[in-house]
């Protein structure tokens, strides 16, 4: 398998595996035109918006350039860019990068006791940042404490689902 291919498959298991612990259901979009890789749900719930969804455009990376415990900076292309800063769409999106080691035998271990999924996704949303002039790639800066854990997922979902957005 590509190692394109095998990012794209290891970063999609990290997201399925933390909304199965949160409770969530996990669908692929059958064509993905849309910089939608991922859409999470919930089901029912008693906010304004009943099961409340998010859609996720995934990457992984071993390349980030780490700006101390603050941020990352991650390469995104324009149309990507473009597709998850748009403000009007009817399901809130977000970008999650999942970054992994360089040797791909480090990004998993288990044994009888654990799984170790190396390193972590962390997620931003673009929802609303300005139009570039560039035409080929927008570097996009992640804040490290934008972890995608189960709690932060539980979080954005019970956001979207009282009205707000990410």
């Amino acid at each position: 398998m590509d190692l394109n291919l095998q990012k794209e498959k290891f970063s999609e298991a990290y997201v399925r595996a933390v909304a199965a612990v949160a409770g969530f259901g996990v669908s692929r979009p059958e064509i993905d035109d849309d910089s939608v890789d991922l859409t999470i749900a919930a089901r029912g719930g008693n906010g304004t918006v009943r099961s409340p969804r998010l859609d996720i455009q995934l990457k992984c990376t071993a390349n980030a350039t780490i700006h101390g415990d603050e941020a990352f900076s991650f390469p995104l292309k324009i149309k990507n860019y473009d597709d998850l800063r748009d403000e009007h769409v009817m399901v809130p999106r977000v970008l999650v990068v999942m970054r992994v080691p360089d040797d791909l035998a480090d990004w998993f271990e288990t044994t009888e006791d654990q799984l170790l999924l190396r390193h972590c996704g962390y997620w931003v949303s673009l929802r609303g940042e300005p139009t570039m002039d560039n035409t080929t790639n927008k570097t996009v800066t992640i804040p490290r404490n934008q972890l995608l854990t189960v709690d932060n997922l539980r979080s954005l979902m019970n956001r979207i689902g009282t009205g707000g957005t990410p």
